[in-house]
Protein backbone atom coordinates (compact mmCIF):
# COMPACT_ATOMS: atom_id res chain seq x y z
CA UNK A 1 0.00 0.00 0.00
CA UNK A 2 1.02 3.21 -0.79
CA UNK A 3 1.96 5.61 1.88
CA UNK A 4 2.20 9.37 0.79
CA UNK A 5 2.63 12.87 3.20
CA UNK A 6 1.36 16.06 1.79
CA UNK A 7 1.01 19.85 2.68
CA UNK A 8 -2.08 20.99 3.46
CA UNK A 9 -3.33 24.28 2.02
CA UNK A 10 -5.83 26.30 4.00
CA UNK A 11 -8.57 25.79 1.73
CA UNK A 12 -8.78 22.20 2.63
CA UNK A 13 -8.33 22.80 6.44
CA UNK A 14 -11.49 20.88 6.90
CA UNK A 15 -9.32 17.79 6.14
CA UNK A 16 -6.81 18.30 8.69
CA UNK A 17 -9.45 19.42 11.41
CA UNK A 18 -12.28 16.28 10.45
CA UNK A 19 -9.45 13.54 10.70
CA UNK A 20 -9.33 12.53 14.33
CA UNK A 21 -13.52 12.33 14.48
CA UNK A 22 -13.03 9.42 11.69
CA UNK A 23 -10.14 7.96 13.71
CA UNK A 24 -11.68 7.81 16.95
CA UNK A 25 -15.61 7.11 16.07
CA UNK A 26 -15.67 4.41 17.47
CA UNK A 27 -13.61 5.32 20.72
CA UNK A 28 -15.11 4.98 23.78
CA UNK A 29 -12.74 7.86 25.89
CA UNK A 30 -11.42 10.02 23.01
CA UNK A 31 -13.65 13.64 22.92
CA UNK A 32 -13.21 16.02 20.14
CA UNK A 33 -13.84 19.82 20.49
CA UNK A 34 -16.43 21.81 18.45
CA UNK A 35 -15.21 21.62 15.24
CA UNK A 36 -15.60 24.95 14.40
CA UNK A 37 -13.43 25.95 17.94
CA UNK A 38 -10.66 23.95 16.43
CA UNK A 39 -10.82 25.02 13.19
CA UNK A 40 -10.42 28.83 14.46
CA UNK A 41 -7.74 27.54 16.45
CA UNK A 42 -5.66 26.77 13.25
CA UNK A 43 -6.76 29.72 11.07
CA UNK A 44 -4.39 32.49 10.44
CA UNK A 45 -6.83 34.54 12.06
CA UNK A 46 -6.57 33.32 14.78
CA UNK A 47 -3.95 35.54 17.39
CA UNK A 48 -1.59 32.89 18.28
CA UNK A 49 -0.49 33.10 14.73
CA UNK A 50 0.01 36.84 15.20
CA UNK A 51 3.73 35.05 16.73
CA UNK A 52 3.01 31.94 15.02
CA UNK A 53 3.47 30.17 12.20
CA UNK A 54 2.01 26.56 10.85
CA UNK A 55 2.54 23.73 7.91
CA UNK A 56 0.04 20.83 7.93
CA UNK A 57 0.50 17.76 6.68
CA UNK A 58 -1.95 14.70 5.95
CA UNK A 59 -0.71 10.92 5.26
CA UNK A 60 -2.54 9.57 2.93
CA UNK A 61 -2.62 5.58 2.07
CA UNK A 62 -4.68 4.33 -0.86
CA UNK A 63 -7.04 7.61 -1.02
CA UNK A 64 -7.54 7.35 2.76
CA UNK A 65 -6.12 9.84 5.56
CA UNK A 66 -4.42 7.81 7.97
CA UNK A 67 -2.69 10.49 9.96
CA UNK A 68 -2.01 14.21 10.51
CA UNK A 69 0.31 16.53 12.07
CA UNK A 70 1.30 20.44 12.28
CA UNK A 71 4.66 21.78 12.59
CA UNK A 72 4.68 24.68 14.51
CA UNK A 73 6.98 28.37 14.86
CA UNK A 74 6.19 30.18 18.23
CA UNK A 75 8.31 33.50 17.80
CA UNK A 76 7.13 34.31 21.05
CA UNK A 77 8.32 31.09 22.86
CA UNK A 78 11.59 31.80 21.32
CA UNK A 79 12.13 35.41 22.56
CA UNK A 80 10.91 34.67 26.11
CA UNK A 81 13.41 31.80 26.49
CA UNK A 82 16.18 32.37 24.34
CA UNK A 83 15.36 29.23 22.46
CA UNK A 84 15.96 27.77 18.97
CA UNK A 85 13.19 25.48 18.65
CA UNK A 86 10.05 24.30 16.91
CA UNK A 87 7.03 22.20 17.74
CA UNK A 88 4.59 20.07 16.27
CA UNK A 89 1.04 19.45 17.62
CA UNK A 90 -2.51 18.45 16.27
CA UNK A 91 -0.58 14.97 15.84
CA UNK A 92 -3.17 11.87 15.19
CA UNK A 93 -2.25 8.64 13.57
CA UNK A 94 -3.17 5.04 12.70
CA UNK A 95 -1.43 2.40 14.76
CA UNK A 96 1.69 2.14 11.89
CA UNK A 97 4.88 3.60 12.77
CA UNK A 98 5.53 4.22 9.45
CA UNK A 99 2.92 6.43 8.65
CA UNK A 100 3.77 7.78 12.25
CA UNK A 101 7.63 8.36 11.30
CA UNK A 102 6.59 10.10 7.42
CA UNK A 103 4.85 12.55 9.19
CA UNK A 104 7.30 13.38 12.23
CA UNK A 105 9.94 13.62 9.65
CA UNK A 106 7.96 15.88 7.56
CA UNK A 107 7.35 18.50 10.61
CA UNK A 108 10.99 17.85 11.67
CA UNK A 109 11.90 18.60 7.78
CA UNK A 110 10.35 21.65 7.59
CA UNK A 111 11.12 23.34 10.73
CA UNK A 112 14.98 22.38 9.94
CA UNK A 113 14.88 23.80 7.11
CA UNK A 114 13.89 27.15 9.18
CA UNK A 115 16.87 26.86 11.32
CA UNK A 116 15.89 25.26 14.15
CA UNK A 117 17.82 22.92 16.04
CA UNK A 118 14.96 21.04 18.54
CA UNK A 119 11.70 19.84 18.19
CA UNK A 120 8.85 20.11 21.15
CA UNK A 121 5.30 18.51 21.01
CA UNK A 122 2.70 17.87 21.43
CA UNK A 123 1.28 21.48 21.81
CA UNK A 124 -1.25 23.04 19.79
CA UNK A 125 -0.45 24.79 18.96
CA UNK A 126 1.12 25.90 22.37
CA UNK A 127 0.91 25.09 26.73
CA UNK A 128 -1.56 27.84 26.51
CA UNK A 129 -3.76 25.43 24.82
CA UNK A 130 -3.76 21.63 25.11
CA UNK A 131 -0.73 19.81 25.01
CA UNK A 132 1.13 16.74 25.99
CA UNK A 133 0.72 12.96 25.57
CA UNK A 134 -1.13 10.55 27.79
CA UNK A 135 1.23 8.15 28.96
CA UNK A 136 -1.18 6.39 31.18
CA UNK A 137 -4.36 5.90 32.30
CA UNK A 138 -5.92 4.96 28.35
CA UNK A 139 -9.16 3.60 30.37
CA UNK A 140 -11.41 7.13 31.35
CA UNK A 141 -12.18 10.23 29.22
CA UNK A 142 -10.12 13.03 29.45
CA UNK A 143 -11.73 16.34 31.27
CA UNK A 144 -12.18 19.52 30.10
CA UNK A 145 -9.80 20.90 27.61
CA UNK A 146 -7.31 18.38 28.28
CA UNK A 147 -6.45 15.99 25.17
CA UNK A 148 -6.60 12.34 24.97
CA UNK A 149 -4.61 9.46 22.83
CA UNK A 150 -4.81 5.56 22.89
CA UNK A 151 -2.02 4.18 24.06
CA UNK A 152 0.58 3.27 21.07
CA UNK A 153 0.34 6.98 20.61
CA UNK A 154 3.54 6.37 23.13
CA UNK A 155 5.04 3.84 21.04
CA UNK A 156 4.61 5.53 17.46
CA UNK A 157 6.12 8.81 19.28
CA UNK A 158 9.54 7.22 21.13
CA UNK A 159 9.99 4.89 17.57
CA UNK A 160 10.74 8.15 15.95
CA UNK A 161 13.29 8.98 18.29
CA UNK A 162 11.37 11.49 20.88
CA UNK A 163 12.34 11.68 24.30
CA UNK A 164 10.73 12.70 27.43
CA UNK A 165 11.26 16.57 27.74
CA UNK A 166 8.92 16.69 30.81
CA UNK A 167 6.14 15.42 32.18
CA UNK A 168 2.71 17.60 33.44
CA UNK A 169 0.19 15.73 36.15
CA UNK A 170 -3.37 15.78 36.64
CA UNK A 171 -4.72 14.76 39.95
CA UNK A 172 -7.95 13.75 41.13
CA UNK A 173 -9.88 15.21 44.05
CA UNK A 174 -13.15 14.63 46.20
CA UNK A 175 -14.43 18.27 46.58
CA UNK A 176 -17.25 16.90 49.47
CA UNK A 177 -14.36 15.53 51.60
CA UNK A 178 -13.33 18.95 53.01
CA UNK A 179 -9.75 20.01 54.38
CA UNK A 180 -7.87 17.73 57.10
CA UNK A 181 -8.28 19.35 60.55
CA UNK A 182 -4.93 20.50 60.87
CA UNK A 183 -4.93 22.03 57.41
CA UNK A 184 -7.98 23.89 58.16
CA UNK A 185 -6.19 24.97 61.43
CA UNK A 186 -3.88 26.48 58.81
CA UNK A 187 -5.83 28.65 56.89
CA UNK A 188 -7.38 30.40 60.27
CA UNK A 189 -3.94 30.86 60.89
CA UNK A 190 -2.96 32.43 57.12
CA UNK A 191 -6.34 34.67 57.40
CA UNK A 192 -5.10 36.33 61.01
CA UNK A 193 -1.24 37.18 59.32
CA UNK A 194 -2.43 38.52 56.45
CA UNK A 195 -4.26 41.37 57.51
CA UNK A 196 -6.70 42.36 54.80
CA UNK A 197 -6.65 39.59 52.81
CA UNK A 198 -9.91 38.32 51.72
CA UNK A 199 -11.33 35.86 49.26
CA UNK A 200 -13.94 37.74 46.12
CA UNK A 201 -16.25 36.25 43.88
CA UNK A 202 -16.17 37.51 40.15
CA UNK A 203 -18.49 40.47 39.40
CA UNK A 204 -19.70 39.03 36.38
CA UNK A 205 -21.98 42.62 35.79
CA UNK A 206 -18.65 43.95 35.23
CA UNK A 207 -16.64 40.97 33.38
CA UNK A 208 -14.66 43.07 31.30
CA UNK A 209 -12.87 44.57 34.15
CA UNK A 210 -12.60 41.32 35.92
CA UNK A 211 -10.83 39.49 32.93
CA UNK A 212 -8.80 42.23 32.51
CA UNK A 213 -7.57 41.83 36.20
CA UNK A 214 -7.72 38.20 35.54
CA UNK A 215 -4.88 39.02 33.13
CA UNK A 216 -2.43 40.77 34.94
CA UNK A 217 -1.73 38.03 37.57
CA UNK A 218 -1.47 35.56 34.82
CA UNK A 219 1.36 36.27 32.83
CA UNK A 220 2.84 37.43 36.45
CA UNK A 221 2.45 34.02 38.18
CA UNK A 222 3.43 31.69 35.39
CA UNK A 223 6.30 33.61 34.13
CA UNK A 224 9.25 31.63 35.40
CA UNK A 225 7.27 27.96 34.52
CA UNK A 226 9.46 26.03 32.13
CA UNK A 227 7.41 26.09 28.57
CA UNK A 228 5.02 29.40 29.47
CA UNK A 229 4.59 31.61 27.09
CA UNK A 230 2.64 35.08 28.32
CA UNK A 231 -0.34 35.40 26.40
CA UNK A 232 -0.80 38.27 24.00
CA UNK A 233 -3.55 40.94 25.45
CA UNK A 234 -5.43 39.39 21.89
CA UNK A 235 -4.68 36.19 22.65
CA UNK A 236 -6.11 36.49 26.29
CA UNK A 237 -9.64 38.21 24.86
CA UNK A 238 -9.71 35.02 23.00
CA UNK A 239 -9.52 32.61 25.92
CA UNK A 240 -11.75 35.21 27.97
CA UNK A 241 -14.16 34.84 24.81
CA UNK A 242 -14.66 31.01 24.86
CA UNK A 243 -14.66 30.98 28.57
CA UNK A 244 -17.06 33.61 29.07
CA UNK A 245 -19.96 31.54 27.43
CA UNK A 246 -20.12 28.99 30.73
CA UNK A 247 -18.71 31.14 33.38
CA UNK A 248 -20.37 31.71 36.81
CA UNK A 249 -19.22 33.77 39.38
CA UNK A 250 -19.18 30.61 41.60
CA UNK A 251 -15.98 29.64 39.18
CA UNK A 252 -13.90 32.60 39.30
CA UNK A 253 -12.55 33.60 42.57
CA UNK A 254 -9.68 36.28 43.47
CA UNK A 255 -7.18 36.62 46.23
CA UNK A 256 -7.43 40.23 47.24
CA UNK A 257 -5.45 42.59 49.45
CA UNK A 258 -7.80 45.30 50.06
CA UNK A 259 -7.93 46.38 46.46
CA UNK A 260 -4.85 44.64 44.89
CA UNK A 261 -5.66 41.17 43.22
CA UNK A 262 -2.85 39.21 44.62
CA UNK A 263 -4.38 35.99 42.95
CA UNK A 264 -7.06 33.89 41.43
CA UNK A 265 -8.50 30.34 41.07
CA UNK A 266 -10.94 29.30 37.93
CA UNK A 267 -12.66 26.16 37.37
CA UNK A 268 -14.97 24.97 34.92
CA UNK A 269 -17.88 22.49 34.76
CA UNK A 270 -16.86 19.39 32.59
CA UNK A 271 -18.80 20.00 29.37
CA UNK A 272 -16.73 16.67 27.63
CA UNK A 273 -19.52 13.96 28.33
CA UNK A 274 -21.98 16.78 26.31
CA UNK A 275 -19.41 17.20 23.52
CA UNK A 276 -19.20 13.46 22.96
CA UNK A 277 -23.01 13.90 22.21
CA UNK A 278 -22.04 16.23 19.94
CA UNK A 279 -19.49 14.57 17.68
CA UNK A 280 -18.13 17.75 16.50
CA UNK A 281 -21.02 19.68 15.55
CA UNK A 282 -24.87 20.04 17.09
CA UNK A 283 -27.56 19.75 15.11
CA UNK A 284 -31.42 18.91 15.38
CA UNK A 285 -30.42 14.83 15.96
CA UNK A 286 -28.33 15.72 18.55
CA UNK A 287 -29.01 18.58 20.20
CA UNK A 288 -31.50 17.66 22.91
CA UNK A 289 -28.87 14.69 24.28
CA UNK A 290 -26.74 17.20 24.34
CA UNK A 291 -28.59 19.79 26.48
CA UNK A 292 -29.51 16.80 28.88
CA UNK A 293 -26.33 16.10 29.02
CA UNK A 294 -24.92 19.71 30.38
CA UNK A 295 -27.52 19.19 32.86
CA UNK A 296 -26.45 16.30 34.13
CA UNK A 297 -23.04 17.75 34.87
CA UNK A 298 -21.00 16.13 38.10
CA UNK A 299 -17.56 16.89 37.27
CA UNK A 300 -15.25 19.68 37.13
CA UNK A 301 -11.63 21.09 36.48
CA UNK A 302 -9.45 23.34 38.29
CA UNK A 303 -7.97 25.09 35.40
CA UNK A 304 -5.97 27.46 36.55
CA UNK A 305 -4.38 28.63 39.46
CA UNK A 306 -2.06 32.09 40.15
CA UNK A 307 -0.56 33.86 42.83
CA UNK A 308 1.72 37.28 42.03
CA UNK A 309 5.49 36.48 42.91
CA UNK A 310 5.49 38.48 45.79
CA UNK A 311 2.43 37.07 47.65
CA UNK A 312 3.84 33.89 47.86
CA UNK A 313 4.93 31.84 50.44
CA UNK A 314 1.96 33.20 52.31
CA UNK A 315 -0.60 30.06 51.61
CA UNK A 316 -2.49 32.13 49.37
CA UNK A 317 -2.44 29.03 47.42
CA UNK A 318 -3.70 26.57 50.22
CA UNK A 319 -6.72 29.08 50.42
CA UNK A 320 -7.80 29.17 46.21
CA UNK A 321 -7.63 25.76 46.78
CA UNK A 322 -9.70 25.25 49.44
CA UNK A 323 -12.56 27.92 47.92
CA UNK A 324 -12.31 25.67 44.62
CA UNK A 325 -13.21 22.71 46.58
CA UNK A 326 -16.09 24.64 48.23
CA UNK A 327 -17.87 25.62 45.10
CA UNK A 328 -16.64 22.58 43.32
CA UNK A 329 -19.14 21.13 46.53
CA UNK A 330 -21.74 23.32 46.37
CA UNK A 331 -22.18 23.20 42.87
CA UNK A 332 -22.94 19.21 43.47
CA UNK A 333 -19.43 18.17 41.49
CA UNK A 334 -19.01 14.36 42.73
CA UNK A 335 -15.27 14.56 41.92
CA UNK A 336 -12.80 17.75 40.74
CA UNK A 337 -9.88 17.38 38.48
CA UNK A 338 -6.55 19.76 39.27
CA UNK A 339 -4.24 20.13 35.88
CA UNK A 340 -1.59 20.32 34.28
CA UNK A 341 0.86 21.53 36.75
CA UNK A 342 4.40 20.39 35.78
CA UNK A 343 6.12 17.69 37.26
CA UNK A 344 9.16 19.34 39.53
CA UNK A 345 6.65 22.00 40.67
CA UNK A 346 6.85 21.22 43.95
CA UNK A 347 5.09 23.93 45.47
CA UNK A 348 1.88 23.56 43.87
CA UNK A 349 2.20 19.63 43.72
CA UNK A 350 2.58 19.04 47.54
CA UNK A 351 -0.17 21.58 48.27
CA UNK A 352 -2.72 19.22 46.11
CA UNK A 353 -1.22 16.21 47.89
CA UNK A 354 -2.04 18.00 50.97
CA UNK A 355 -5.81 18.64 50.17
CA UNK A 356 -6.29 14.97 49.65
CA UNK A 357 -5.56 14.97 45.74
CA UNK A 358 -4.22 12.27 43.96
CA UNK A 359 -1.97 12.13 40.48
CA UNK A 360 -3.93 9.73 38.34
CA UNK A 361 -2.67 11.05 34.88
CA UNK A 362 0.48 11.84 33.19
CA UNK A 363 0.74 13.63 30.32
CA UNK A 364 4.41 13.59 28.59
CA UNK A 365 5.88 16.63 26.46
CA UNK A 366 8.50 14.67 23.86
CA UNK A 367 11.46 16.37 22.27
CA UNK A 368 14.12 15.77 19.69
CA UNK A 369 17.18 16.67 17.76
CA UNK A 370 17.22 18.10 14.85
Amino acid sequence: MNLEIKEIPDSKLHHFVNFPYRLFARDPYWTGEFIKDTTHLLSTSHPFWNHGERKLFLAWRDGQITGRIAAIINRAHNSFHNDNCGFYGFFDCENRKETAAALFEAAESWLKKKGFDNIIGPVNPSTNETCGTLIDSFNMPPMIMMPYNPPYYVELTEAAGYTKAKDLFAFRIDPNAGLPAKYQKLLDRIVKRNEGLRIQKVDIKNIDTEISRLKSIYNEAWGKNWGFVPMTSEEFDELARSVKQVLKPELLYFAMYGSEPAGFVLILPNLNPALKTANGKLNIFNIFRFLMAMRKTDSGRMLTLGVKKEYRNRGLELLLIKQAMVSASELGWKWGEMSWTLEDNDLINNTIYAVGGEKYKTYRLYSKKL
